[in-house]
């Protein structure tokens, strides 16, 4: 297991949300504050509150905006990569956990679980893990 994975399961244990716990792994990384970036993706925890993305899925994408964006407010040029990396790292995601969709990873329809909370917080966090050391 990789050591942003382990640090997002332990940041999960200590009461963190999927998004949270995935996206706060990174915080130092990136070169954020960990509490800013915990608050940020609060609401993005159980799939957006509805069920919907998985919150994992979801700081899979905060971090990619902290890595490719070049921070230009007044004429942005980075959108098209961070756009890219996100497609490729969600198309990694699905192979392994067949969706992005919190109630279908869990089964709440299907009675079939997909992946755990847990399983996906450490893919997610393998998944970008590996497309940073790979930038």
């Amino acid at each position: 297991m990789s050591e942003a994975a382990k640090k997002a399961l332990e940041n999960h244990d200590k009461g963190y949300n999927c998004a949270q716990a995935v996206a706060c792994a990174f915080a130092d990384r990136m070169g954020k504050d960990e509490k800013e970036v915990f608050e940020i993706m609060e609401a993005f925890g159980f799939g957006m509150g509805t069920m919907g993305t998985c919150g994992a899925v979801s700081a899979m994408a905060a971090v990619v905006g902290m890595a490719e964006s070049d921070g230009a407010l007044d004429g942005p040029k980075t959108k098209k990569a961070s756009y890219k990396a996100m497609k490729e790292l969600t198309n990694k995601f699905i192979e392994k956990n067949s969706s992005v969709v919190c109630r279908e990873l869990k089964g709440v329809d299907s009675g079939q679980m997909l992946r755990s909370c847990n399983g996906c917080i450490q893919d997610a966090a393998e998944i970008v893990e590996e497309y940073l050391n790979n930038k």
